[in-house]
């Protein structure tokens, strides 16, 4: 189980750009590793996270970086199963969330689109919710057919992050199917 962390420079680069987005805000971290993002995200003022990870290790490792935290327990909920299954279970809970954030293994980058494309059209990003993805550099996202609009691309190094939100016909349709409310 490799891990590869975000790059400080990147994730800095992120919430800078997210900036005032994060507070307050409910956070979905996708393929959460270590759990830097979510607790970086917490740290600048998000309400609550939940950390996704299919690595019973690695979500050993959330746990504990949690528990280095007060109160942070009581603004967490870590979540050992694969990421598109843990979307699944949050849209039946009709959960929602303000920021959803994958870094999937750059060798599966685009199982990781895939899943934040399903994340979008179930209704768990919020209206005004943004989603970000960390990929390779290289990464092309031509071939994806996505109800996302990517608003930032930054790049750093070996890796970009793509800062995506749905557009505002996609909006209109998921309110006049009655999902994508918060709760």
């Amino acid at each position: 189980m490799p891990l590869r962390p975000t790059p400080d420079a990147l994730r800095e680069r992120a919430f800078a750009v997210l900036g005032s987005r994060v507070v307050g805000a409910d956070v979905l971290d996708l393929y959460a590793g270590t759990g830097a993002v979510g607790l970086e995200a917490l740290s600048r003022g998000a309400r609550w996270t939940v950390f996704v990870e299919r690595h019973r290790a690695a979500a050993g490792i959330i746990r504990r970086n949690i528990n280095q935290l007060e109160p942070a327990d009581t603004m967490t909920r870590v979540m050992c199963r694969p990421a598109r299954a843990a979307v699944a279970d949050l849209a039946r809970r009709r959960q929602s969330f303000d920021l959803v954030w994958a870094d999937p293994p750059f060798d599966h980058w685009e199982e990781g689109l895939e899943t934040l494309i399903f994340a979008g059209e179930t209704g768990i990003l919020a209206e005004t919710g943004v989603i970000c993805l960390e990929c390779p550099a290289e990464a092309d996202l031509t071939a994806f057919q996505m109800p996302l609009v990517v608003s930032r691309d930054l790049g750093g190094g070996a890796s970009r992050l793509l800062i995506m939100e749905l557009p505002p016909r996609h909006l209109d349709a998921r309110a006049n199917a009655g999902g994508g409310t918060p709760p």
